[in-house]
């Protein structure tokens, strides 16, 4: 079994959201191999292979083990913090789900915070509110969903999440499809 080392370092590194400078500058390399190495032109030590996985937040066993395709649990451990968003904690719960037809996503907003403002697109976006109250504007019309309230839309028009309240929210978010 031959596994192709650039293209999934090439994955995980979009299903996290970095650039290959922002890996590279993790990884204490180079944008330059980093670019090399996904697209299969250069081979890879095991030190740079443990300074790019470690970037990543992926072990050893996690890279070369059961591909995220076949495998259906998932941890706490296997999310994907995405710290570019600028909010409490923003985690990718599925590894590459980002490739996939939904993106479940943990957002945790503190008083005050809010995701930037989305433009329309094509699809769908669900949530359910965990704890806290989220305020959600779609367009004109802003809309507050309470603690263990759902919410689904079209995203047809602009729509931003803002946390409104004097406490953090938290909520589980769903795109379909993924829009990072």
């Amino acid at each position: 079994m031959r596994i192709e080392i650039g293209s999934k370092i090439r994955s995980m590194r979009l299903a996290s959201e970095l650039t290959q400078s922002e890996l590279a500058a993790r990884a204490r390399l180079t944008k330059g191999f980093i670019s090399q190495l996904e697209r299969d032109q250069t081979s890879i030590s095991l030190d740079s292979l443990l300074d790019i996985l470690d970037a990543l937040g992926v072990s050893i066993s996690e890279f070369f083990g059961e591909s995220d395709a076949s495998r259906v649990a998932f941890s706490p451990r296997d999310r994907i913090r995405v710290t570019e968003k600028n909010v409490d904690r923003f985690e990718i719960l599925v590894p590459g789900s980002t490739n996939n037809l939904m993106d479940p996503i943990m957002v945790s907003l503190s008083p005050g915070e809010q995701l930037s403002s989305e433009e329309p697109h094509a699809g769908e976006e669900f949530g359910y509110v965990i704890s806290g109250t989220l305020t959600l504007i779609i367009g004109k019309k802003t809309v507050r969903i309470p603690s263990r309230s759902c919410f689904y839309f079209e995203a047809d028009q602009r729509h931003q999440y803002q946390n409104k309240g004097s406490v953090k929210t938290r909520f589980l978010w769903v795109t379909s499809p993924p829009q990072m």
